[in-house]
């Protein structure tokens, strides 16, 4: 496997999977030359798209850029075996960081460690097309994502920002933020509060249901005032919320959640979550 020209050689570990697929779809379309690393069905996958599949053994060693496309609990053991196979001033690129932050990546003084994350087309955002407006994932809409450098040069830094913004395209904004930061959007800002509290929502929908109220009338009305109560605290709006309203808000906060919720930011706490999401598994 040799270089096209001047094409950066780029590895793509898990290329079969739903990340690993988005990722080689935008890479395709961009100025590299791929190697698209799988095994058992996800080999399968990629032959039924057409797309030739290249041993780990043969595509780490000879790329310039490494990109993990595999879960997160099983970083920190394929980092184990793909880092001392990668080349001097090789950029491995990691989608997210909490293996990172729980210490479980090797690394290499010779090479560079950069994770992102993309933020997803925002909800008040504006797309240029009905299909964009459709697309919640992004991709086809426009986003933002994060960038971290974990360990490395920054001159590779910010080679290996041009391939996140082109894997994630198209990027708006390119936020550059620490490790602890990412963490702290991902998985506990995002995933821990956000996540739980829009599980509560659809809960509540559901109950509203079993209530009696008609299943549409119940969808208009919770997710038309989840949009305006979002653009009212975010600032989108010059809107306040009404006394009755900000009342019926405290009696929430003091009934459905626990008064100490914010404890899931301390750094003990938030290790403590990593872990319980890379081992679960393990441990049961």
């Amino acid at each position: 496997m040799e270089k096209h020209g001047n094409k950066p050689n780029v590895a793509i570990i898990g290329a079969g999977g739903t990340a690993g697929s988005h990722i080689t779809d935008k890479l395709l379309k961009k100025d590299y030359s791929l190697f698209l690393v799988e095994k058992g069905e996800g080999i399968a996958r990629l032959r039924e798209r057409g797309l030739p599949s290249t041993k780990l053994e043969e595509a780490v060693p000879e790329s310039d850029i490494v990109i993990m496309a595999i879960p997160d609990a099983k970083i920190g053991e394929v980092s184990r075996n793909v880092v001392p196979m990668m080349k001097k001033d090789a950029i491995m690129i990691l989608p997210d960081p909490s293996a990172a932050y729980a210490g479980e990546i090797t690394l290499r003084d010779d090479c560079t460690f950069v994770i992102t994350h993309p933020c997803h087309p925002t909800l008040f955002g504006e797309q240029d097309t009905p299909e964009a407006r459709k697309d919640f994932f992004g991709g086809i809409a426009k986003q933002d994502i994060v960038i971290a450098l974990l360990h490395g040069r920054e001159e590779n830094f910010k080679k290996a920002k041009k391939v996140c913004m082109e894997m994630f395209g198209p990027v708006i904004n390119c936020h550059r933020i620490t490790v602890e930061q990412m963490v702290i959007l991902e998985p506990v800002a995002a995933e821990v509060v956000a996540g739980s509290a829009v599980s509560l929502i659809r809960e509540a929908f559901d109950e509203a249901v079993k209530h009696g109220v008609p299943k549409e009338a119940a969808r208009a009305f919770m997710l038309g005032h989840i949009q305006i109560l979002l653009a009212i605290l975010f600032g989108e709006v010059s809107h306040q919320i009404s006394t009755a309203a900000r009342i019926a808000i405290e009696s929430g906060y003091n009934r459905v959640l626990r008064p100490d919720w914010k404890e899931v930011f301390k750094p003990e706490v938030i290790r403590e979550i990593v872990n319980e999401m890379l081992h679960r598994e393990e441990n049961t």
